[in-house]
């Protein structure tokens, strides 16, 4: 009796190892990837003068990056008079597929090596691949990662090409922290968590929100 216990209690024993080696194992190589992260380098992009729907820069990794958007109904967008609520269809290519991209209104840094931010919206709870209403987000989680790919709103459309589609509805401007209607913001793309002080995927269209 006492040697069936024993051996029950070795196999239960083993059983909780062999899962916490799995943890462990799916823990490590998600952080691996965060620690080291070698950034590479800046997008290239310098801000227009003027308002632009479309911009395009080439980045420091030699990939030639473009962001263009317009209103979901086809109609053009102008990016010189925005109004919350308003939607859009936010497109990019040439985006590097391995490095996952937070798209959402920002602040524009004066500093390019400064991640942009703060930034407007976020991404609700829930939204996740397949249950989230996307045609409602004000920001967007674009992601080809295994273990991050449940989380994010969804990944790239082809990775070879970098591009993604992706419905964005225009926030509020003011949050805490933040004023859009003082500060420069733009629709902004940067680097995810994932890689958070690589600029390379920065891109930017600026915005102004209309009055009234």
């Amino acid at each position: 009796m006492t040697s069936s216990r024993t051996r029950r209690t070795r196999i239960i024993l083993i059983a909780l190892l062999a899962v916490a080696v799995l943890v462990l194992g799916a823990v490590i190589a998600v952080l691996i990837p965060i620690l080291t992260h070698q950034s590479a380098g800046g997008s290239g992009q310098e801000l227009p003068d003027a308002y632009v729907s479309e911009v395009s820069a080439t980045g420091a990794d030699g990939r030639t990056r473009t962001l263009s958007a317009v209103e979901t109904d086809g109609k053009a967008f102008d990016p010189a008079s925005v109004r919350p609520g308003e939607s859009l269809t936010v497109s990019g290519a040439g985006f590097d597929a391995s490095i996952g991209i937070y798209v959402a209104v920002c602040a524009i840094p004066s500093d390019p090596t400064v991640k942009p931010g703060p930034c407007l919206g976020g991404i609700p709870e829930g939204a996740r691949e397949g249950t989230a209403d996307t045609d409602q987000l004000t920001s967007a989680w674009i992601t080809d990662a295994w273990a991050w790919r449940a989380f994010a709103t969804q990944g790239y459309n082809g990775a070879e090409q970098g591009s993604f589609t992706t419905k964005l509805t225009i926030p509020d401007p003011v949050m805490e922290g933040l004023d859009c209607t003082v500060t420069r913001c733009a629709i902004t793309t940067r680097a995810d968590h994932t890689a958070l002080n690589d600029r390379v995927q920065d891109l930017f269209i600026p915005i102004a929100f209309a009055e009234g």
